[in-house]
């Protein structure tokens, strides 16, 4: 599958890569966006990323989700245009690349972490991004299609879905047949895309970056990491080549402009304020203020082991199995002695593969070193529930939520470990501190799947099936969504506000069930 994924993320960069007519034109006077509305491109968005889900690329982890998101929307505010939405998520992928897509929508291959030493580094490439979204890149690129280019796509993936149920060492490579045309006729267009829109995307990303208080010399540095990459051809075979560079091209005279348009802002910012951070940037926050940890320079000592943590969680989340991530890790072991945060990951490898005792002692080992880290915590609370200490588990889990009730990296693990339990006590436990959060989880298929996991067991099935729809229709299951919640609908237990939800669910996925059938795209399982 994972071939499949590179493949993935190929057709959408390519698909939205602008031509040469379309990049001349000026951002006043476009009629790019009269061709699709923001609610338009929002649903577009939308649809390609449960697509993405339903075919179990995307990686959705509260805690690198959290990480992701706090970069994501520390860049956006700092953008041209703050007020636009995004949405940033993961994929499982280890080939180097990130992507825009309509509606603000930006994926982030783990791959690109990995291959980064400092989150300034993966805050360079999405600023980059953030930047062909605010200067309306990727909608310029839909301007001289017709209406049905962006629709294509969900058919494209679907075409893909169906190479990759065939089975068989060859189904990676139907994948990539599916949509070798699609690569061939975006392949001068993107020729064009890299020599004026990624200028503009560089120096834009760059302002970003300077606004929101990262390194700006970290976009420079990563650049030159992937050609370095591209020519000594190394590492495996799914990082030889980076898919960032075949949509991004990353050529010489690019590095020493990324790096002239770095010192011009390092410059800036020592003129204009002592630490390089938010405060010089914002009239809004009082003087004197810091950037706090993770904010700032890359040698910010928090924020380099925060940033460890969520790569080498990444290592594990995107090995094939936990088991080979462990594997991973002696052979690291083996040329070096493992750092804290190689240590963190080979703990939470082994808590993955079922070996609870074992992840314990190295999260204590680690606490150790670094008392009172959330993201230790956590890990130390599931080993306790995985080796069946109940007790020592929810002291620790209870501790956690008491401190911070609306992380949703500590309920969303606390529930699980409750739903696990399977009896109706623990149900409602976990539907009392799962419910703070829910006004804020329409769009988390985490939160919903768990939330419905929750309610079936604490005897609450209207809720249950409320939830289990939305999981459904958020992991790219609309068909199967819609028919849950007709099933639904028709139980005589319901009272007033029960069937209103219901029925504005049923109202508001039904066109996108209808957009999904006239692309020809149908529920496997419901066509069985």
């Amino acid at each position: 599958m994972r071939p499949l994924s590179a493949a993935i993320a190929m057709v959408l960069a390519f698909a939205f890569a602008p031509s040469a007519a379309q990049q001349r034109l000026p951002d006043i006077g476009s009629s790019a966006d009269t061709l699709l509305a923001p609610a338009q491109q929002e649903e577009y968005g939308q649809m390609l990323l449960a697509q993405l889900r339903h075919y179990d690329y995307v990686l959705d982890d509260p805690l690198v989700d959290t990480w992701l998101r706090g970069l994501g929307n520390r860049l956006a505010a700092a953008s041209d245009q703050p007020a636009q939405p995004f949405t940033f998520f993961m994929m499982k992928d280890r080939s180097i690349n990130a992507f825009a897509t309509l509606g603000g929508y930006i994926g982030t291959n783990a791959g690109l972490v990995l291959a980064a030493e400092t989150e300034d580094e993966v805050a360079g490439v999405i600023a980059h991004e953030v930047a062909h979204v605010t200067q309306a890149h990727v909608l310029r690129s839909v301007e001289r299609a017709q209406r049905d280019s962006i629709p294509l796509l969900l058919a494209m993936l679907g075409a893909v879905a169906v190479a990759s149920q065939s089975g068989g060492s060859s189904s990676g490579d139907a994948g990539m047949a599916a949509i070798a045309s699609l690569q061939g006729l975006a392949l001068q267009r993107q020729i064009d895309y890299t020599r004026s829109n990624e200028s503009e995307a560089d120096r834009l990303g760059m302002r970003t970056l300077s606004r929101s208080g990262y390194d700006t010399a970290a976009m420079a540095r990563m650049f030159e990491r992937m050609q370095a990459m591209s020519r000594t051809n190394q590492g495996g075979e799914r990082e030889r080549l980076p898919d960032y560079m075949r949509t991004h091209p990353v050529t010489t005279t690019r590095i020493s402009e990324t790096r002239q348009l770095a010192e011009q802002y390092r410059g800036h910012q020592a003129g204009s304020f002592a630490t390089g951070g938010l405060a010089g940037n914002s009239l809004l926050l009082p003087p004197g203020l810091r950037p706090g940890p993770g904010h700032g320079e890359a040698g910010a000592t928090d924020g380099t082991i925060r940033f460890g943590w969520v790569r080498e969680r990444l290592r594990v989340l995107s090995a094939n199995t936990p088991r080979e991530a462990i594997a991973e890790y002696g052979r690291l072991g083996r040329s070096a002695p493992l750092d804290d945060a190689q240590r963190y990951g080979l703990a939470v490898a082994q808590l993955l593969a079922g070996s609870g005792a074992e992840a314990a002692r190295g999260f204590e080992a680690l606490l150790a070193t670094h008392p009172d880290d959330t993201w230790l915590l956590l890990g130390l609370a599931q080993a306790e529930a995985r080796q069946g200490r109940h007790a020592a588990a929810d002291a620790r889990f209870e501790a956690l939520v008491r401190r911070m009730p609306r992380n949703r990296a500590v309920v969303l693990a606390y529930a699980e470990v409750l739903a696990e339990r399977n009896n109706a006590e623990a149900g409602r436990r976990a539907q009392d501190i799962l419910r703070p959060l829910m006004a804020a989880s329409g769009d988390d298929p985490v939160f919903q799947r768990t939330f419905a996991r929750a309610s079936e067991i604490a005897g609450d099935p209207v809720r249950a099936g409320e939830a289990w729809a939305e999981s459904a229709y958020l992991n790219g299951r609309a068909e199967q969504a819609l028919m849950q919640l007709n099933t639904l609908r028709r139980r005589d237990d319901l009272d007033y506000y029960a069937r209103a939800r219901i029925d504005a669910r049923i109202a508001a996925i039904t066109p996108t069930v209808l957009e999904l059938r006239r692309q020809g795209i149908r529920d496997p399982d419901l066509r069985k």
